[in-house]
């Protein structure tokens, strides 16, 4: 299955649980494909012990079936650069995520 995964926003334990079943799903076979969108382009700010966000952005990094793409507007607006966990991306690129997923979940 062709999962595609859209983080609007920067909720600790939401990004974590988000990351844990996109981990699941690789384990599965399936590909994931990671959209950030608005606030979500800062998702990595939202870090905790508690939920340890960055050992499973680096656990579904290590899979070749795991994308992560963010929205280049969106991190503009926020004076942010891209990086390997936030790499820039577009509108053109959301749309054929939608377009090419099998199910589409939104958080």
């Amino acid at each position: 299955m062709k999962l595609g995964i859209i983080i609007s926003q920067t909720n600790p334990e939401t990004n974590w649980n988000v990351f844990r079943l996109a981990n699941f799903a690789i384990k599965q076979g399936d590909e994931v494909k990671i959209f950030l969108l608005g606030e979500g382009v800062e998702y990595e700010a939202g870090h905790l012990e508690r939920f340890n966000i960055q050992e499973q952005i680096a656990e579904f990094l290590k899979s070749e079936n795991a994308h992560i793409l963010a929205c280049g507007t969106c991190l503009k607006l926020r004076n942010k650069e891209e990086s390997n966990t936030c790499p820039m991306s577009s509108m053109k690129d959301l749309y054929e995520l939608v377009q090419g997923s099998d199910k589409i979940l939104t958080f």
